[in-house]
């Protein structure tokens, strides 16, 4: 249970909450393992964005949806296996209800016994860009993050079986608030790393991609998934997931509707990321961009704009070091007035993107200083995290039930109580890449295998395989450290 000093007396028509916003930003800061927050967020006005709210306050405005096959194969569905539709949220609603009114709407093709529909990563200050008044009903100043809203937070819409692919992000750790029904979320933990074969095909900026189906793992050619420590949580209606920073996760919507709003939480770790992050896009898009044309490998994340030149990426690297050796003089200068000063707060900003827009400058990969700073945060200062009720562990997989079975952390806290006792804009700089769609029935993008690896019949190595190596995760972290020893002044 949280102690007395995390509480303080509620204001007048004001929840009471079981932390203030001071203890909770200590805790995301500084915790590094998935936790569940509940009784935080009774009050939002963002509570009530289900479907049909969202329906009606976008009033026939079209949104993007990206539609994947129900069937599980023993490869990930990534975003270039997908179709993709514009419709309003009301055409998905009659869809998913199964209306005939959808017999020639945009999901005509799509049988909804067959296919999920994922309305994923919606900018809220895009799709609402007319109504920023909604921006206030989210409040991430109740995290200790004030100013932070729905401006600086993205929407998901989906159903039943729509998911995310097995991905880490780059930058930052992540605040998931769930809406309307319930997901669920398998997570491994960073030195799970390498059992989980890392990829950066499909390319995209700071996501970086797991070749396995962790809902169907092809063990014989990933047998090393084997050796993963799976964190598996449910999460309902009113409770926030913290995601810290490098935590592999796969998400699956398991109710018909589901609906949930997220923000990523810049940390000064991100500075270095974003060097790593420059490297791997200048490779890739090298390598890439110099293949033949008509191989018809679809590398490109449709989250991407489009492969950047090569003089646009030295430009991205070059601002991702400045920014970096800028971060660190702003450390080293702020540490010596500190021990001056006796004080620890830090009050530089910052923000951290993930996407780009048509028309973006390399501002993409700009880099400003950080505004939170308590990833420095000393780990001996920090009191024992208190879990209880209103803070629930999300703990690991018994290693005998599969990554796909029993759900670790359940919804209803109060069943793990006796268990468990003891700048601003982030990923929202810039929309996704707008894809030209068609109402066509074509032959589904699925059956496209991006993958590119070869048959065990191929005895070739292809180019996806050298980029494989070249931008692993622990190759970029070692050419990232090498290149900023090399700059240091």
């Amino acid at each position: 249970m949280a102690g007395a000093e995390s509480r303080r007396p509620p204001a007048p028509g004001e929840d009471v909450k079981p932390f203030t916003p001071e203890k909770t930003k200590e805790i995301v800061m500084s915790l590094q393992q998935p936790a569940v927050f509940c009784n935080m967020v009774g009050d939002w006005p963002a509570l009530h964005w289900n479907a049909k709210y969202l329906s009606a306050v976008l009033d026939g405005k079209t949104i993007q949806f990206r539609l994947g096959l129900k069937t599980v194969d023993l490869v990930p569905q990534f975003e270039t296996r997908c179709n993709y539709v514009k419709a309003t949220l009301e055409e998905f609603l009659a869809w998913s209800c199964g209306q005939l009114s959808c017999l020639s709407g945009p999901f005509s093709c799509y049988e909804y016994s067959k296919y999920w529909a994922y309305a994923d990563y919606k900018y809220i200050a895009r799709i609402f860009e007319d109504k920023p008044e909604i921006f206030q009903d989210i409040r991430w100043s109740d995290f200790g993050f004030p100013g932070r809203s729905g401006k600086e937070s993205t929407l998901w819409i989906g159903s039943e079986g729509a998911n995310t692919p097995c991905h880490l992000d780059s930058y930052g750790c992540n605040l998931v608030l769930q809406v309307q029904g319930r997901k669920r979320w398998h997570l491994f933990p960073p030195g799970d790393t390498s059992f989980l074969y890392p990829t950066r095909i499909p390319y995209e900026e700071s996501s970086i991609f797991s070749k396995v189906n962790v809902a169907n793992p092809d063990l014989k050619r990933f047998p090393e998934f084997r050796n993963t420590t799976a964190h598996v949580v449910t999460l309902n209606p009113g409770q926030v997931l913290l995601v810290p920073r490098h935590w592999w996760h796969y998400v699956e919507s398991i109710d018909p509707i589901t609906v949930s709003i997220n923000s990523w939480i810049e940390l000064d770790a991100d500075h270095e990321a974003r060097v790593e992050e420059a490297i791997t896009r200048m490779l890739v898009c090298a390598i890439k961009s110099a293949e033949n044309p008509s191989a018809g490998d679809v590398w490109l994340n449709p989250t991407e704009v489009e492969a950047t030149s090569h003089e646009i990426n030295l430009q991205y690297l070059n601002k991702a070091v400045s920014a970096y050796f800028k971060c660190q003089k702003a450390s080293v200068s702020e540490q010596a007035c500190s021990s001056s000063t006796g004080t620890e707060q830090r009050t530089s900003a910052s923000r951290k993107r993930k996407k780009r827009e048509v028309g973006c400058e390399p501002e993409g990969y700009r880099l400003l200083t950080h505004e939170f700073g308590f990833s420095s945060f000393k780990a001996e200062k920090l009191q024992k995290i208190p879990f209880g009720p209103h803070l629930i562990q999300v703990l690991p997989q018994p290693q005998e039930t599969s990554s796909m079975g029993a759900v670790a952390v359940e919804s209803d806290s109060r069943d793990l109580l006796h268990e468990n006792e003891g700048g601003h804009f982030g990923k929202l700089h810039c929309t996704r890449k707008q894809l030209v769609m068609s109402n066509d029935c074509e032959t589904p993008a699925h059956q496209i295998d991006s993958d590119g690896s070869p048959n065990a019949s191929e005895t070739a190595l292809s180019t996806n395989d050298l980029l494989d190596c070249l931008v692993n995760p622990h190759v970029i972290n070692l050419v990232a450290r090498l290149l900023l020893e090399r700059t240091r002044v």
